[in-house]
C-alpha cells in the first residue's frame, strides 16, 4: 500500500547535516500538530543517523518529497557513513532554518520544523527488526505560494510521491473530496484539521448552551 514519506533533515551533535527518508512516517494530531517517523536499526544493529540526531539535538524537519525531486530522494536513501553529507551527495541546495539551524531542502515546496518530543522502540527480530519511532511536534509550517490554490495547499500542484512495496512508488496526480455525514460543526471541523475553526465552533456552541441556560432559570 502507498506509503508517505517522511524526508527528515537534521543536524548532528557537532553540526554536520544529514538527510534521510522514512516510509513508515505520518501526522499524529493537528492541535498542537504532531507528527511521527518510523526507521529500522542498520545491519549492525545500531539506530540511524536521524535518530540518532533528532535524540541528541531535540529538533528535526520534514521536507515533502515530490516526483520532481525523485532522484534526489533516492540518493539520500543510500546508507553511507554517519557524519556524511547527503544534500551535498545528492546535489541539493539548502535552506537555512527559520525557527532553529537545521538545513531544509530548498526545493521542497512543504516543510514542517519540529521539537523532539519522545521515541518509542518496538524490540523485533535482530539485526534489522528493532525500530525506533521518532514522535516531534510541529512548531513551524512552511509552504510555497507556488502550490497554493485560493489560499489552500493544493497537492496536485506538489505531486508528492508514496512508497508501495518492493522498490515501486506511486504519485499523486489527482484528489476528490467526501465530506463524512452526520458530524456536528466540532467535529466536521477537527475532521479538517482545522484549529482555528474548531475552537470558533466550541465557543459558539458554549454560548448556545450558556444562552439556554439562561432561558430556563427565566421560566423557573
Amino acid at each position: 500500500m502507498p506509503r508517505p514519506i517522511g524526508w527528515i533533515s537534521t543536524l548532528s551533535d557537532d553540526g554536520r547535516p544529514n538527510l534521510a527518508p522514512y516510509s513508515q512516517f505520518n501526522n499524529l494530531t493537528f492541535d498542537p500538530p504532531y507528527v511521527m517517523f518510523s526507521a529500522n536499526r542498520k545491519a549492525d544493529g545500531n539506530s540511524k543517523d536521524s535518530v540518532i540526531n533528532a535524540e541528541q539535538t531535540g529538533r528535526f524537519v520534514w521536507n515533502l518529497a515530490t516526483y520532481a525531486l525523485r532522484e534526489a530522494v533516492n540518493i539520500t536513501a543510500e546508507q553511507v557513513p554517519y557524519g556524511v553529507d547527503e544534500f551535498e551527495r545528492a546535489d541539493l541546495e539548502k535552506e537555512p532554518g527559520r525557527l532553529f539551524d537545521i538545513p531544509m531542502v530548498k526545493a521542497s515546496p512543504v516543510k514542517f520544523e519540529c521539537e523532539y518530543h519522545s521515541t518509542i522502540r518496538l524490540p523485533a527480530n535482530p539485526p534489522m527488526g528493532t525500530v525506533d519511532i521518532i514522535i516531534g511536534k510541529v512548531i513551524g509550517v512552511h509552504i510555497s505560494d507556488d502550490v497554493l490554490t485560493d489560499g489552500k495547499l493544493d497537492i496536485t500542484k506538489t505531486m508528492p510521491i508514496a512508497r508501495c512495496g518492493y522498490y515501486q512508488y506511486a504519485v499523486i496526480k489527482e484528489t476528490f473530496a467526501m465530506v463524512i455525514p452526520g458530524n456536528n460543526e466540532i467535529t466536521a471541523a477537527g475532521l479538517e484539521g482545522s484549529r482555528k475553526r474548531v475552537k470558533t465552533e466550541t465557543a459558539r456552541q458554549m454560548q448556545r448552551s450558556q444562552s439556554t441556560a439562561g432561558l430556563h432559570e427565566d421560566n423557573v
